[in-house]
């Protein structure tokens, strides 16, 4: 046994001893291809704020780490210095406070951008002042060209709706079409009526309404479908035009501290569903491609092209760059409050027998909403009146139904008056409320004339009823319908306070200032499955916030009575 021990062990001696220089050579060359970790550096340190991230794990931080144009970490500075290298920009805020970057969940951006180089009767008063702009721009117009605009609001006036006839006589050379703020309506000179051929003979469309005099004869005013009657006869503004809209726009919309919206296109009753893809196909792949993007820009598209949109979505997927995505398609079931057009249970009081349209046909745009989820789309459906609303809740849970179980997201746009009972099914079959509360500041007088006070106290913009029923709520703009100012609308939706007023129109419905903010971040992404991506300032997303005049978090949360101050996307300050 000894023996065979001492033979082992000269064995395994001999064999050290002839190998030893390979194993010091291997050992040596292991120990020289180690080499110490390569250190991220930063190419921009915010320091010394307050940032609110809008993530529950972390609300708060004072610094944040960003690199390639996204956030590499956030938390304090002692945590983050290291990142700091060379070619590390350092900014410090001072103590300023931070937002995630804005999120506008429902907006018309080319319109927008169109419009402020139109006629702009947002917030005209009297009926002079209004007859006046026109005037003005037929005196700065060539003859037979068209004067376009919009914006205007007779309730700002007494209610009193304009006519042709107001204008009839200072542009008798040029068509004139003015759309009113909402959207569904638009009042037409008698020129442009006679160019597109409206007369006492002409009938009212599916979906739509030619108001009219005792005689029968137009009165200059078209509601939702029936202005197709003429917006086939506008000459469609430029490719160049539409560009330098969409320029515009954004540039306006940084000034908000808007960094992303949702473009529901230039898709309204009575128009052709070909001005979003044009618009995609003219503006936005254009602006992709030479890098005119300001905007990250989520598109949504007529729900009767939702084939071309699947399989363009197939091809692409959802992401075509860090500034476009391939959102899902839009469609209308009524019009609205202010045209008396939205669709409710109940008539109008003002105009008795009256109880809103039905801008598509219920089968059929449930035939394409079932179509277009099957495919994998996400559906979003305009909807102001309690009927209207109730009938795509009972659609989207049939349709959900029929198609089997997924993360669909569909979406109600608007959810504007809401029937009892109704804010609870949001939550219980996940749908997305996307919401404008600055509309309410102009509905808090009108409602209670078109629905009766009952009504309107129990129906309208039940923010705080929908969060109860655990619904997820995006907060949006619609415009060129209501400005776009995220910080304006959380202040609304947190007070509720029209106007002249001095107390709250259904206080029961105000919402924390949080809420509302959430509603402009990362609900808002969540809305519109951007959450990946965009909503919040966190590791691995997007660097894009806002930093605001104030350094006080808590006076600013009681309201968010603050201004931009500058709006970074990307991590580059964009504004100003």
């Amino acid at each position: 046994m000894n023996r065979f021990v001492v033979v082992s062990a000269a064995v395994f001696l001999l064999i050290s001893v002839a190998y030893l220089p390979l194993l010091n050579e291997l050992y040596w060359s292991t120990l020289t291809s180690l080499k110490p970790p390569v250190r991220v550096v930063a190419d921009l340190l915010v320091t010394n704020g307050t940032i609110f991230t809008s993530e529950k794990s972390l609300p708060f931080a004072d610094s944040m780490a960003i690199r390639n144009g996204r956030i590499l970490k956030v938390g304090s500075f002692t945590t983050l210095k290291d990142f700091v290298g060379d070619g590390t920009v350092e900014v410090n805020l001072e103590g300023k406070v931070v937002v995630p970057g804005l999120i506008d969940s429902h907006v018309h951006l080319i319109s927008g951008g169109l419009q402020m180089a139109q006629v702009g009767l947002r917030g005209v008063s009297q009926k002079e002042e209004f007859c006046k702009m026109v005037k003005d721009a037929v005196q700065n117009a060539k003859e037979g060209s068209w004067i376009l605009g919009g914006g205007w609001n007779n309730d700002f006036w007494g209610g009193e709706l304009p006519s042709a006839s107001w204008i009839d006589e200072i542009s008798p050379h040029n068509p004139v079409w003015l759309i009113r703020m909402d959207g569904h309506m638009a009042l037409a000179n008698s020129l442009t009526l006679k160019i597109a051929g409206v007369t006492s003979l002409t009938e009212d469309p599916v979906g739509g309404t030619i108001m009219r005099l005792p005689s029968g004869e137009p009165t200059g005013l078209l509601i939702d479908a029936a202005m197709e009657l003429v917006t086939s006869f506008v000459k469609e503004v430029s490719v160049d035009e539409r560009r330098e809209a969409l320029v515009r726009a954004s540039k306006y919309a940084l000034t908000r501290g808007v960094t992303t919206v949702v473009d529901l296109g230039r898709y309204y009753p009575g128009t052709t569903d070909e001005l979003s893809w044009n618009d995609f196909e003219d503006v936005y792949l254009w602006a992709d491609s030479t890098k005119k993007m300001m905007i990250r820009t989520c598109l949504f598209f007529p729900i009767t092209t939702w084939s071309r949109l699947s399989d363009l979505k197939l091809q692409k997927g959802h992401v075509l760059s860090e500034w476009l995505y391939l959102g899902g398609v839009k469609a209308f079931i009524d019009g609205s409050l202010g045209s008396n057009s939205a669709l409710f249970y109940e008539e109008y009081i003002d105009t008795p027998n009256n109880h809103g349209l039905e801008v598509m046909d219920p089968e059929i745009l449930s035939n394409l909403t079932m179509a277009a989820d099957k495919s994998g789309l996400q559906v979003a459906i305009h909807a102001i009146g309690d009927k209207a609303n109730d009938m795509i809740l009972d659609m989207y849970k049939s349709v959900a139904a029929a198609n089997g179980e997924r993360d669909r997201r569909f979406r109600i746009e608007h959810a504007q008056h809401l029937a009892p009972g109704s804010s609870d099914r949001f939550g219980r079959h996940h749908i997305v409320a996307s919401v404008q509360p600055d509309h309410l500041l102009d509905d808090a007088d009108t409602a209670p004339k078109k629905l009766g006070f009952d009504r309107a106290e129990k129906e309208s913009y039940l923010f705080q009823s929908l969060l109860n029923g655990n619904a997820l709520v995006a907060f949006g703009s619609d415009w060129p319908v209501a400005d776009i100012n995220p910080l304006h609308s959380i202040r609304t939706a947190v007070k509720r306070i029209p106007p002249k007023w001095d107390h709250a129109w259904i206080p029961s419905e105000c919402i924390s200032f949080t809420n509302a903010l959430t509603a402009h971040t990362i609900s808002a992404a969540q809305a519109a499955f951007l959450d990946d991506h965009l909503g919040s300032i966190s590791p691995a997303k997007l660097a894009d916030f806002v930093v605001l005049s104030t350094n006080s978090w808590d006076e600013f949360s009681k309201d968010g009575s603050a201004s931009v101050l500058a709006t970074y996307v990307g991590g580059k300050q964009v504004h100003p």
